[in-house]
């Protein structure tokens, strides 16, 4: 029993792959959230408001101007 614990080694596996599709998934869920808002807000003005094709256009380039301003990756500062 006492020398089993010596036979436990931590943190041997490379994970790069694992961080990087991890990584992907978030940025791939984060944009593509931002693509379904605009589209549902460009179809439902369309469909279901007298505001037309322009305004829902309009209306779904604001949103999708704001969303990549906000959404973008932030500069890390150097040390």
């Amino acid at each position: 029993m006492g020398n089993q614990a010596s036979d436990y080694h931590r943190g041997e596996m490379d994970i790069h792959e694992q961080a990087a599709t991890y990584a992907a998934f978030g940025k791939m869920t984060k944009w593509g959230s931002l693509a379904i808002a605009v589209a549902l807000t460009f179809f439902t003005l369309l469909f279901c408001t007298p505001a037309g094709f322009i305004g829902a256009a309009g209306t779904a380039v604001v949103l999708a101007v704001v969303g990549i301003l906000a959404l973008r990756e932030k500069a890390t500062p150097a040390h």
